[in-house]
């Protein structure tokens, strides 16, 4: 398969991209810790490591699986808004 070259506005959105995923990163984290706050059970405020002893695998586990769903839907909304405002401004999306 020939892979066509990227054009010259897709390689300008590379930093956006990255930045992007950074925000993405810092906004899910906020969200993970609300979440953690009232979902919870007893007075555990703040949510487990993996390295952890207070806390069960079971509840790391369960956090773990939270925090990465959280984080993927706020990344994808995020990427897929940028790649869309992005074309906006260019004509042309950022991923062909």
């Amino acid at each position: 398969m020939v892979k066509k070259p990227t054009s010259k506005p897709a390689k300008l959105y590379r930093p956006i991209g990255l930045a992007s995923g950074m925000l993405g990163g810092i906004i899910a984290g906020q969200i993970f810790k609300q979440v953690w706050k009232h979902a919870a059970p007893g007075d555990r405020g703040e949510a487990p490591n993996p390295l952890s002893t207070d806390y069960a695998l079971k509840e790391i586990l369960i956090a773990a699986a939270i925090q990465g769903a959280i984080y993927a839907v706020i990344k994808t909304v995020i990427d897929r808004g940028g790649a869309r405002l992005f074309e906006r401004w260019t004509g042309e999306w950022p991923g062909n």
